[in-house]
């Protein structure tokens, strides 16, 4: 940690070009004798990305930034929050502290939050920064995570722990057991010094491919922010062995959708031809497959089973997008050439055998504008075309 990034001139000059083109000012001379030049256009880079997705550290005095690829790996400070209403108590340690951004908000909720770090300069960037965010009760430790647990010895209310997704051998990885930490070979020892445990994994990771690896688990939450899913949540509780709830969660600049059902259910559809109202499901919503446990409840019915889209002639609140159909028709060349050749529109497909891009290039369809069609199967596994007004 460069500690001259601090002096008061560097860092005027760093927020003065905040909006600037960094490529641009690598072209000019360093300014300032004390530091390197590319410390400072990093972190301009840095801050720059921190500006939407970490607010308070962006509005923060004096903040110290690591590099570009650790501020877009981190948490962003929505998610974060979402995880930090997930646990309660005197005690949490997080494993793979990072920039810190997760233990910010658990500090909110818990008395006291241990931050393990193996890389000693992002530890020491972390003690900094909580130090001008006002932050009292996160202490930073340095080193292996689990040579911390052993060293502090002592019980703790949850667990935390975001494992690094890639290893020097196989690149990305899609099992947790090749994942740093090793999660589920060390649940044994985790368990040892908490009955709960918090696990993040990426959204990529299958939830059936997860629930295989671990035991324990209570819970599962998918969380998108703003119809992307960004991480999915892992509660693992000693000892537990009932039944498993997944929560989808998207989170929206005002408000949160949430959808919760028990795995395993047994939930059957209903289907139905398409009538006034469509919904899409919420990105949180499609990761969790519960397409049947839609159906069960709300007052809709699904087109087809393997189409996730569904419909009713009464409007309802719905986790997802909305949408008035006001045409519906077979897909063939005449009905084609009749609504949507040489027009513009936002084009979907779900279980439907030609891709976007090919149906576009095909029939001529402009991107944009007003109209939404969907390129579906209906229940009587007829591919058709849903012409429709968005209402949300």
């Amino acid at each position: 940690m460069d500690k001259k990034l601090l002096s008061a001139e560097i860092q005027e000059y760093i927020t003065s070009n905040i909006n600037a083109d960094v490529s641009k000012l690598a072209l000019q001379k360093n300014k300032f004798a004390i530091t390197d030049w590319t410390a400072i256009l990093g972190q301009i880079t840095a801050k720059q990305k921190a500006k939407t997705k970490l607010p308070t550290w962006f509005y923060t005095h004096n903040i110290y930034y690591p590099s570009k690829i650790s501020i877009e790996q981190t948490s962003s400070e929505k998610t974060a929050e979402y995880k930090s209403q997930l646990v309660s108590g005197k005690s949490l340690i997080d494993l793979t502290g990072g920039f810190g951004v997760d233990d910010f908000y658990f500090s909110k909720k818990v008395n006291q939050v241990t931050h393990c770090e193996i890389n000693h300069e992002l530890s020491e960037i972390v003690k900094h920064n909580l130090e001008q965010l006002g932050v009292t009760n996160v202490e930073c430790h340095t080193g292996d995570s689990s040579e911390i647990l052993v060293t502090l010895n002592q019980k703790f209310n949850w667990i935390y722990i975001d494992p690094s997704r890639r290893n020097d051998v196989k690149g990305k990885v899609f099992m947790l057991q090749d994942c740093l930490p090793n999660v589920p070979g060390l649940l044994d020892f985790y368990f040892e010094f908490s009955d709960n445990i918090m696990l993040k994994t990426a959204p990529i990771l299958d939830i059936s491919a997860g629930l295989s690896e671990l035991r324990n688990v209570k819970t599962v939450h998918i969380v998108a922010l703003e119809n992307e899913v960004k991480e999915l949540l892992w509660v693992l509780e000693k000892n537990y062995t009932k039944s498993i709830q997944i929560v989808a969660s998207n989170l929206t600049k005002d408000f949160t959708q949430e959808f919760t059902f028990e795995l395993g259910n047994t939930s059957v559809s209903n289907y139905s031809l398409p009538k006034k109202y469509l919904y899409e499901p919420n990105a949180a919503i499609m990761k969790s497959g519960g397409f049947d446990e839609v159906t069960s409840q709300y007052e809709i019915e699904k087109l087809n089973k393997h189409s996730h889209l569904y419909t009713s002639d009464i409007l309802i609140n719905f986790p997802g997008r909305v949408f008035e159909i006001e045409n519906s028709f077979e897909y063939n060349k005449p009905n084609m050439k009749s609504f949507l050749e040489n027009k513009k529109a936002n084009v979907t497909t779900r279980n439907f055998p030609e891709t976007v891009e090919n149906i576009r290039k095909k029939w001529k369809i402009k991107e944009g504008g007003i109209v939404y069609c969907f390129f579906t199967t209906d229940i009587n596994n007829n591919k058709i075309v849903l012409l429709c007004d968005k209402l949300k």
